[in-house]
């Protein structure tokens, strides 16, 4: 495992014209998984959805986030949290799937915790050394950014700030996004694996002839800005194709005429269009199973009903395309013959690069905390 860390240590430091991908060990080891949950996922800002989700007071959904379940849930007082959803008694999960809910009850011992994870109630809880203010369930470290939900599981984890990045879909308005669709599924591979794949155009053309190839080619696929915890590139449209939706007044004629791809790591890919947002958020289960989360949201009421479904039911084919080449991969990936690879261009994989290196210097970072 110690390997795995030296080589991508040395492969990040590559000359910027000499990139290098690495061998199939770094996404089927189950030491090196295991080291990453311990470190760079279980320290990271994870996406766990859109604020829209849960828009009344009482709306939650669940989720599972390496070994803890949480609950998202919108208080009585608008805020939304991540609470534990565990029982402070005897740790029963107190819900499952989403809904709305006065309160959490649990189904052991009837339990109750209000919308905010304060304890309400413990029926026939009368020895000396129980304490209802001190059973209050955790709540975890959450952030919003461009109505997106965030959490860390390190509770010393610092807000994030991406400026640049900011800057860049800043122009699309994504606040004014309104959800459409949510949906979720198992998929066979490595977490790596995901991220990797769609923040690269390398793969356009040949994955995806039907459904992306005539408006987003490999050809046109150009890096854009990268910085501390993310990357991102264009899949810029061809001349004469007509933009899809009209999105934000204030967009210029490149911002309308591409999707603007950005991955904000570990384990979020979303790609920003005028009218249509899609991101995808990564839960990694083991070395080689994620559950995927994915999201669609369009620009206020620019796209009409069956434009929606349509681009729902494309989108669905393009994660097919994209599941199909990913877990055939990951079988392969196990070889003895699954070695380094060079990588593409900047404007191909350049984002695989950045990727790379980002997770060198977590590596780093984690090597110093512990040092």
């Amino acid at each position: 495992m110690s390997d795995l860390r030296d080589r991508l240590q040395h492969l990040a430091a590559l000359p910027a014209d000499r990139p290098s991908g690495m061998r199939g060990a770094f996404y089927t080891s189950p030491e090196q998984f295991a080291h990453e949950a311990a470190t760079v996922l279980r320290r990271g800002w994870h996406c766990l959805g859109r604020e829209d989700e849960i828009p009344e007071p009482g709306d939650f959904f669940t989720v599972q986030l390496l070994n803890e379940p949480l609950i998202v849930v919108r208080g009585d007082d608008g805020e939304i949290r991540a609470l534990a959803n565990v029982c402070r008694h005897r740790g029963m999960p107190l819900a499952e799937g989403r809904g709305n809910v006065k309160r959490f009850i649990c189904s052991y011992h009837a339990w109750a915790y209000g919308r905010d994870g304060a304890l309400l109630r413990a029926a026939r809880m009368e020895n000396a050394g129980f304490d209802a203010k001190s059973c209050r369930l955790h709540g975890h470290n959450l952030q919003l950014w461009n109505g997106f939900i965030y959490v860390s599981l390190d509770a010393k984890a610092a807000p994030f700030e991406h400026p640049e990045l900011d800057a860049l879909i800043e122009p699309y308005e994504p606040k004014k996004f309104r959800l459409v669709h949510v949906a979720e599924e198992n998929w066979h591979c490595n977490w790596k694996c995901l991220v990797e794949n769609f923040m690269e155009g390398y793969h356009l053309s040949v994955v995806h002839p039907q459904t992306l190839h005539g408006y987003t080619p490999t050809g046109l696929a150009r890096k854009l800005i990268a910085g501390e915890g993310y990357t991102s590139y264009a899949a810029n449209y061809p001349d004469g194709i007509p933009p899809r939706g009209m999105g934000a007044p204030g967009l210029s004629r490149d911002e309308m005429m591409r999707s603007t791809l950005f991955a904000k790591f570990p384990t979020q890919v979303a790609s920003q269009a005028a009218s249509l947002l899609v991101s995808l958020s990564i839960f990694p289960l083991d070395a080689g199973t994620i559950r995927v989360k994915w999201t669609m949201s369009t620009y206020g009421e620019d796209l009409d009903d069956a434009v929606i479904a349509a681009r729902i039911k494309l989108w669905e084919e393009v994660n097919a395309e994209d599941r199909a080449k990913l877990e055939r991969m990951q079988v392969a990936l196990a070889s003895d013959h699954a070695g380094e690879g060079p990588l593409a261009g900047e404007d191909y994989e350049g984002t695989v690069r950045d990727f790379q290196s980002w997770l060198a210097a977590q590596d780093r970072v984690a090597e110093a905390v512990t040092a």
